[in-house]
């Protein structure tokens, strides 16, 4: 109303809601897990150097669950912890880099990457899409 100071606030910039309303704002879920599959590709490497580094990879990464490769391409499955889809992204498309030079990873680029819920990810399952690969747990050629 015209002369009345309004009492609408913003609601995403911190600060935005009156106390009253804070107390009814619950936290962030934290710790959900999402489902990450990372595809890498680049110049052939040679089999053997692959699967070593990526077994490393798999060693140093809690949550690991598949690898497949080829010569020139792999695919990484796993889960991550994070606050939100965003986070799990960021995290993901690090992933690769700053395992580069620990699992001797070879200088590919990240070529694809899918993120989903463990909800979506059970439900695909149930439905047929996107299931377990046949050998879960380890590192396997194409």
């Amino acid at each position: 109303m015209p002369g009345q100071k309004s009492e609408r606030r913003l609601t995403s910039i911190e600060g935005g809601r009156g106390v009253e309303e804070q107390e009814d704002v619950q936290e962030p879920e934290q710790g959900r897990l999402w489902h990450v599959v990372l595809s890498v590709a680049g110049a052939a490497t040679p089999l053997p150097e692959l699967r070593a580094a990526l077994e490393k990879l798999a060693h140093d990464h809690s949550f690991f669950l598949t690898a497949r490769y080829a010569a020139d391409h792999a695919e990484v499955r796993y889960w991550e912890e994070a606050r939100d889809l965003h986070d799990a992204a960021a995290i993901a498309l690090r992933l690769w880099g700053e395992h580069k030079a620990s699992a001797k990873l070879p200088a590919w680029e990240i070529v694809g990457l899918e993120v989903v819920d463990r909800p979506t990810y059970h439900k695909r399952v149930a439905e047929g899409f996107g299931g377990p690969l046949p050998q879960l747990g380890g590192v396997y050629p194409y």
